[in-house]
């Protein structure tokens, strides 16, 4: 159970689960994002007024998983004149495996700056050679990318953390592909919900991790807004320089009422100084 596994988790006494005592500083996010993701259910009712919504709010930028059936010069005028930028994009695995150059002109078309591979097929996940066989694909599109004046990013959830013959494949996947050309995005809450300490990963791998998914973890281990679970944001923010971390997307997969909770989270973003 999600309880269960929570309590497991908690055990490990990862300093990103202790919230610090020390004196907050001067630094604050200059820009916060959120991934559209999480407001699915009202982007498909009604994708302007959603972004308007959003716009509101104060977010400044917005990652995409999914255009609507939109045309990317459509969505730019959009996000044009609510005053959002896109600087990334998930796109599928089959996508990018099968087509990466269609992938990149949507990229280039719609103005992001990041194409993000967000998970890998469900059958690929049970054995290493798959896993390296994914970190091959990583290398090729990245480098596609690189050439086409984009960046690459893998975004992980919490499958990878779990041992495989006795290797975990995310350090795989981080061992095996080109810093030149593949960046990570990194997830807060599915790392924790792995059992792994994300402080440690972007202190001891600075410029791997560019992009965050900013999603808290309730002590039942279930996703929660951010600053209502267990995640101490401010020790893994006052890294986020020397680690290279340069975007926050705000994200809950299932949210009651997604607005509501988009709002939450960057209100306590918003107020937070490391």
């Amino acid at each position: 159970t999600a309880g269960a596994a929570c309590g497991g988790f908690l055990g490990l006494g990862h300093a990103s689960l202790t919230r610090s005592a020390a004196a907050a500083g001067d630094q604050s996010l200059d820009t916060i994002g959120v991934q559209l993701y999480t407001v699915r259910t009202l982007m498909e009712k009604d994708f302007e007024g959603t972004l308007e919504a959003i716009a509101e709010i104060g977010f400044h930028q917005v990652e995409f998983f999914n255009y609507y059936g939109r045309q990317p010069r459509q969505v730019r005028q959009i996000l044009d004149r609510l005053g959002l930028e896109a600087p990334s994009a998930h796109f599928s695995s089959q996508a990018l495996k099968e087509d990466p150059d269609a992938v990149i002109e949507t990229a280039q078309a719609m103005g992001h700056r990041y194409v993000v591979l967000p998970s890998i097929p469900h059958e690929d996940r049970s054995s290493i050679a798959r896993y390296r066989d994914w970190a091959n694909v990583c290398n090729t599109v990245g480098e596609a990318c690189t050439k086409a004046g984009l960046r690459f990013a893998y975004h992980n959830h919490d499958f990878e953390f779990q041992a495989i013959d006795g290797q975990v494949p995310f350090d795989l996947v981080l061992n095996e592909t080109d810093p030149d050309h593949v960046e990570f995005e990194i997830d807060l809450y599915w790392i924790i919900k792995g059992g792994h300490d994300p402080l440690e990963y972007v202190q001891s791998h600075p410029g791997r991790f560019t992009l965050c998914h900013v999603k808290d973890i309730a002590e039942s281990g279930a996703q929660a807004d951010v600053g209502t679970g267990l995640i101490d944001f401010t020790s893994i923010f006052a890294k986020s320089k020397q680690a290279g971390l340069k975007y926050f997307f705000v994200e809950h997969d299932n949210p009651p009422d997604p607005l509501a909770s988009i709002e939450s989270s960057f209100n306590h973003l918003k107020g937070l100084r490391f």
